[in-house]
């Protein structure tokens, strides 16, 4: 009588305790906000360890970190950020306005050879008093805010180290931060490479965030480094680990037991990226639409994906700000492709099962990552293009060597790649004219002035409303002039084991955020009466 009273009184909640152990592909280098933007192993460990002014909740959405509130003056010039007053560094430092002055002045300094240095460009930041700091823009910049999510470094520790000493300093592999967790310490294997590092909880982050639950609950978290996927999965299987940081679909078989799999959607799509300099076939806008008319989208999701994926037809994705329409114009249909090249002059004279114009032939190489799952996309991609008499010549090289050696020089014919577009989208960097070379991301060297005025103006207004409207008629326009086909949306895949619950996570814009949260994940409870 007595437990089924205390049952019915009181309520299940998450107290401090358990640990949990997740193994990633990959080592650290940099755990610095400023140094991490090139490895996803930095990443995700800077967003433990250090806080930002804003970040991103489960659906993708900014909210205040560091920041209390902000304000936005002189016609959206200015960004003045009010600071909470009450944070430490887990050394027991406090935090104040010159920690924030001190990181944006470094990474826009050339000498420490910052990955985001570019977006920086054109700010001048001043501090107002001991937590008031204000950004001036040179130009209106709609997305600014999203500039804010970078970690804070402490500059009692780190002020003083040249750039040529930067990426040595030993806070990069002991960093000390003010986020939910603190380094505690790595293990080194016999080749002197980190194989794992032990976080604990700062048990003094909740008192920043008394409007919200009061974590971080887990009492230490462990990452473990492995060197491949293989590696990884077997880790799992053999209970080594309680989650991964990622999984491939060709794995997700080999995993299930005592697994919760998350599946989130990222604002990322792949597609085939047309350098019609390089082709004379791929120059001819007929080829590129019989092109875009021969993908069977749908196939390639359900087979390289197991279906878990969304179908992309624009450059703005579905579901996400500034995505202004539902674009299907290029619905898979052989026959209406194969009409099209027809009715232009694209014939097979010869019976070679390859289509000819002239003295052209309808031959395309196309450059890939040796990643399986867009090998596979490669391969379908080519069975249905030869179904229309056009010869695919895959050229596969590493993921390591394809930035380098290919797409800084823009040496493809067609490149299968994949493009990360950012919480609020700004499609400027991939399409704008000004970003044809590197290290500009318009990867189909795509050119339309009247794309690059509505893409600059709509970066440029504040009004919601208008920037739909800009990026109404920039979709229709490139859609239009095909610079490339888009094929799909993968959805991240993160499996963790069971016992750990209060994960929810929607949206995120990089694989890192998935511990944009972590202060409410627990393993732990207790009841407490109602």
């Amino acid at each position: 009588m007595l437990i089924l009273f205390y049952l019915e009184n009181t309520i299940i909640e998450p107290r401090i305790g358990g640990e949990y152990r997740e193994g990633i592909f990959g080592q650290p280098r940099y755990i610095n906000p400023v140094l991490s933007q090139t490895n996803d192993t930095d990443r995700d460990l800077v967003q433990l360890i250090y806080s930002s002014l804003f970040k991103y909740d489960n659906q993708g959405n900014l909210i205040t970190d560091l920041a209390e509130r902000y304000e936005i003056g002189e016609e959206g010039l200015v960004y003045t950020v009010f600071l909470k007053e009450n944070v430490y560094w887990h050394n027991g430092e406090k935090f104040s306005a010159d920690d924030v002055i001190f990181t944006i002045k470094t990474i826009q300094d050339p000498e420490y050879n910052s990955p985001l240095r570019n977006i920086w460009l054109g700010v001048e930041i001043e501090k107002i008093d001991e937590f008031t700091v204000s950004f001036k823009l040179s130009s209106i910049y709609a997305n600014f805010l999203h500039n804010l999510t970078v970690g804070i470094l402490p500059k009692h520790l780190w002020a003083g180290i040249s750039g040529q000493n930067f990426p040595l300093a030993v806070y990069n592999l002991k960093p000390i931060g003010s986020g939910p967790y603190k380094f505690e310490e790595f293990a080194k294997n016999e080749e002197g490479q980190i194989e794992s590092m032990e976080l604990t909880y700062n048990e003094n982050f909740y008192l920043l965030f008394k409007d919200r639950i009061q974590g971080p609950f887990i009492k230490k978290i462990i990452f473990k480094f492995y060197n491949s996927q293989e590696s990884l999965t077997k880790a799992y299987q053999q209970r080594q680990i309680d989650g991964l940081s990622s999984l491939s679909t060709s794995n997700q078989s080999k995993i299930r037991n005592n697994l919760t799999i998350y599946e989130i959607k990222m604002p990322i799509y792949y597609a085939v990226f047309f350098n019609q300099n390089k082709s004379k076939a791929l120059a001819d806008k007929t080829v590129r639409m019989a092109l875009a008319y021969a993908i069977n989208k749908e196939k390639i999701i359900d087979e390289v994906l197991n279906g878990k994926g969304t179908r992309v037809d624009s450059p703005l994705l579905p579901n996400w700000p500034n995505c202004a329409l539902e674009t299907n114009i290029y619905e898979f249909a052989l026959e209406h492709a194969q009409n099209i090249l027809e009715a232009e002059g694209w014939v097979d004279s010869d019976n070679d099962n390859i289509r000819e114009k002239e003295e052209t032939k309808l031959e395309i190489e196309m450059l890939v990552t040796d990643w399986s799952e867009i090998r596979r996309t490669a391969e379908l991609i080519r069975e249905q293009w030869e179904k229309i008499g056009v010869k695919i010549n895959l050229k596969i090289v590493e993921a390591s060597v394809i930035q380098k050696d290919y797409i800084r020089p823009r040496e493809y014919q067609a490149l299968l790649f994949g493009e990360i577009l950012g919480a609020d989208p700004d499609p400027f960097a991939f399409w704008h004219s000004s970003q044809k070379k590197d290290p500009g991301l318009n990867l189909s060297l795509y050119q339309n002035k009247e794309v690059d005025k509505l893409l600059q103006d709509a970066r440029q207004t504040l009004d919601q409303t208008v920037r739909q409207e800009k990026y109404a008629e920039f979709q229709k326009l490139l859609i239009e002039d095909i610079p490339c086909i888009f094929l799909y949306s993968p959805s991240y895949i993160y499996p963790v084991n069971k016992k750990v619950k209060g994960i929810s996570i929607e949206k995120m814009t990089e694989p890192s955020q998935r511990f944009s949260q972590v202060e409410n994940w627990y393993i732990k409870t207790k009841r407490i009466w109602k």
